[in-house]
């Protein structure tokens, strides 16, 4: 009788314990889901709005990108009335998202992938002790008067690939070679076709390259569409990312958050989101 009783008193601390872990690793899951993305419950495969009620209802929010750690939301802002952007950030300060302005927009920033570095077109800051640079020049090479860079996007190895408004609305490259800077050169056809070719972001591998344009295979007045370099390093014909994710909307600036989980974008004035295997999804049509 005595080991009938032992034995019960220990499926139950068993099923105690197990009950514990469970709400631990609960509690530990909802702890991380809150201190990354604001707070959001995740997408699936069919694309949302992001984080709607944390967004100005008056004026234009866009072009999300976050710090590697995840816990800082950079968002550009068009102020209605004044017509004038600003760059924007929600930081998890105190188990808390708290918005703050960064300063003016300066062209289409976003991070080189260590979060060190933020790309501004043809400028960039550093990140310091006490916040960002000031902002400086990326030199000769793209400080150019003739070009007219919105977006310049880095990977690991440090390549670059920019737009150029000036010239036709084209995407160019920069890779560094030897240890050393090459000058940009234009993309393929298979990148620079259509009209309106612009915001390019580079997956930090360099294994895809997405971009905005408008194309006669398009689903409405600009499109994503998405690239994926070959095992002979050239880039594949670029694939519409398919009426899930453009509308007869302008879809614009695409962005893979830090850990690859999901891909942003702008549509309708506003910031999208959704679950990233769709990449993965699409590299299969290729």
């Amino acid at each position: 009788m005595n080991n009938i009783k032992h034995i019960f008193l220990c499926l139950v601390l068993v099923i105690i314990a197990n009950a514990c872990n469970t709400n631990n690793k609960k509690a530990k899951t909802s702890s991380n889901i809150e201190a990354s993305y604001l707070g959001q419950k995740p997408p699936g495969l069919t694309p949302k709005v992001f984080a709607p009620n944390m967004f100005s209802k008056i004026h234009r929010d866009v072009s999300a990108f976050l710090s590697p750690d995840l816990k800082e939301f950079y968002f550009t802002r068009r102020n209605t009335h004044t017509k004038k952007w600003t760059l924007m950030v929600y930081k998890y300060i105190n188990k808390k998202w708290q918005e703050s302005l960064v300063g003016p927009r300066i062209w289409r920033p976003i991070f080189a992938p260590d979060g060190k570095i933020m790309h501004l077109g043809n400028k960039y800051m550093e990140r310091t002790d006490n916040g960002w640079s000031d902002v400086k020049s990326l030199g000769p090479m793209f400080d150019r008067e003739d070009w007219g860079i919105m977006r310049l996007s880095s990977s690991r190895l440090g390549t670059y690939v920019f737009d150029d408004y000036k010239n036709n609305d084209v995407i160019r490259i920069s890779i560094i070679k030897n240890g050393k800077r090459q000058e940009p050169t234009l993309l393929n056809k298979n990148i620079n076709s259509g009209k309106w070719t612009a915001h390019p972001f580079i997956a930090p591998d360099e294994s895809y390259l997405i971009f905005d344009s408008e194309r006669e295979d398009g689903v409405g007045k600009s499109d994503l569409y998405i690239s994926f370099k070959q095992k002979n390093g050239l880039w594949s014909k670029a694939i519409n990312m398919g009426d899930k994710i453009n509308t007869s909307n302008a879809e614009r600036g695409g962005y893979v958050s830090p850990d690859g989980k999901y891909f942003f974008f702008n549509s309708n004035l506003s910031i999208h989101w959704v679950d990233a295997k769709i990449i993965d999804n699409l590299r299969l049509k290729q």
